[in-house]
C-alpha cells in the first residue's frame, strides 16, 4: 500500500539522498511509536533516482491505516521539514536578499546572509561555556521553527499521497516565509547599522589624523563600567577640556558608547595614549584602538595600574567585610 510519495524535481541525486536519510532517520523507532514490534508491519522506502522520487509503502493486510498511519505521517514531516531546515533554508534567505531586498552583488548578499545565519544558527558565536545560553535558545528556536512547518506538512499528508517538496515549499509555507523575511529584515537593519559604524570611524580616525598633536602623553585611567579619568605625562589630573563642538555633535548622533571620552581625546589630541585598566576585553578599548590606532597602548600591570586598583580592591574588601559585621550584629 502506497502511504506518500515524495518528489523533489529540481534536487541533485545528492539531495534525494539526503532527503532519504532523513526519513531512514526518523522511521528508526517507527515501531515504538506505532505500537507495532512484528517486522512483517515495517514500512519500506523506495528510491527512484530517474523521477527523483521517494515512495513510502506500507504491507497489507498487517498495517492498519487507521490507528498507524498518523505515527507514519507524523515522521514523514518531522523528515520533511528537517530537510528544509537544513538544506533549503539556507537557499530560501538568499532568494529573500536578492529578491525582496534587491540587493545584487554577491559579496553584499554574502555579507547579509553571514548576518541571517548568525541570528538562526549562531555561527558567529565562540563555542565557550559562556555562549551555552545563546547556543540552547537557538536550538530550542529551530525545534520551534521545525515543528511549524512538521504541522503543515502532516496535515498535508493526512488527505494527499503525493506531495512535491518544492511546491509545497514554495506556495503553502507563507509563515514560515515571513519569518524567515522578518529575520532578513533584521540582518539588513543590523548590516546598515555596521556599515554606517565603520563609515563614521573611518571618520573619526581621518580626524584624529588631520589633527595637530597637543600633548605627548595622556594616561587614561578606566575606573570600571564607563567611568574614565585622564592624567598627563605627569600623572597629574587634566582639567576638564572643553570638547570641540564638531566630534561632540558628531558623537551625540552617531554613537552610543562612552562618548566623552572619546570626545576629549580627539579633543586634547595625544601623541600616545596609554589605558590602564583591568576589563581590555571591553568593546570600548576596542572602539579607543581602533579610532587612535598605533597611539593607544592597553595597560593592566604597570605601578600606576597596581596602586590605583590593589587599593580600590583594598577599600572594596574591607567595605564588604563591615557590611557583613554590621548584618551580624544588627538583629
Amino acid at each position: 500500500m502506497e502511504l506518500f510519495t515524495v518528489s523533489l524535481m529540481s534536487a541533485s541525486i545528492e539531495a534525494l539522498d539526503r532527503l532519504h536519510r532523513c526519513l531512514n532517520e526518523e522511521f528508526v523507532d517507527l515501531h515504538s511509536d506505532i505500537e507495532a514490534i512484528d517486522q512483517s508491519v515495517t514500512c519500506t522506502l523506495n528510491v527512484d533516482y530517474e523521477v527523483k522520487e521517494i515512495q513510502c509503502l506500507a504491507p497489507m493486510p498487517a498495517f492498519n491505516l487507521m490507528e498507524q498511519g498518523p505515527a507514519v505521517y507524523r515522521k514523514a514531516a518531522c523528515a520533511f521539514a528537517s530537510y528544509i531546515l537544513t538544506e533549503l533554508e539556507p537557499l530560501l534567505l538568499k532568494a529573500i536578499i536578492r529578491k525582496q531586498f534587491h540587493y545584487e552583488e554577491d559579496k553584499e548578499i554574502e555579507t547579509v546572509d553571514l548576518y541571517c545565519r548568525n541570528l538562526l544558527y549562531g555561527t558567529l558565536f565562540p563555542a565557550v561555556d559562556e555562549e551555552r545560553v545563546d547556543s540552547d535558545m537557538l536550538r530550542t528556536d529551530r525545534e520551534r521553527r521545525k515543528s511549524k512547518v512538521a504541522d503543515e506538512l502532516e496535515q498535508y499528508l493526512a488527505s494527499h499521497t503525493r506531495i512535491n517538496l518544492d511546491g509545497f515549499v514554495t506556495f503553502r509555507l507563507s509563515t514560515y516565509w515571513e519569518e524567515l523575511r522578518e529575520v532578513v529584515a533584521y540582518a539588513v537593519d543590523e548590516y546598515v547599522m555596521d556599515q554606517q559604524y565603520q563609515e563614521f570611524i573611518s571618520l573619526l580616525k581621518y580626524f584624529v589624523r588631520m589633527q595637530e598633536i597637543k600633548l605627548p602623553i595622556v594616561h587614561v585611567l578606566h575606573k570600571g563600567g564607563s567611568e574614565f579619568a585622564l592624567y598627563d605625562d605627569q600623572f597629574e589630573l587634566l582639567e576638564a577640556v572643553p570638547t570641540d563642538r564638531i566630534v561632540a555633535e558628531m558623537l551625540e548622533t552617531e554613537m552610543n558608547m562612552e562618548d566623552m571620552i572619546v570626545s576629549t581625546l580627539i579633543t586634547v589630541s595625544p601623541q600616545q595614549i596609554v589605558i590602564h585598566t583591568r576589563q581590555p576585553e571591553l568593546p570600548v578599548m576596542r572602539t579607543l584602538e581602533t579610532i587612535f590606532e598605533l597611539r593607544v597602548q592597553l595597560c593592566s600591570d604597570c605601578g600606576h595600574c597596581r596602586s590605583y586598583f590593589d587599593d580600590t580592591a583594598i577599600q572594596t574588601a574591607a567595605f564588604n567585610e563591615l557590611k557583613g559585621r554590621v548584618r551580624n550584629v544588627i538583629p
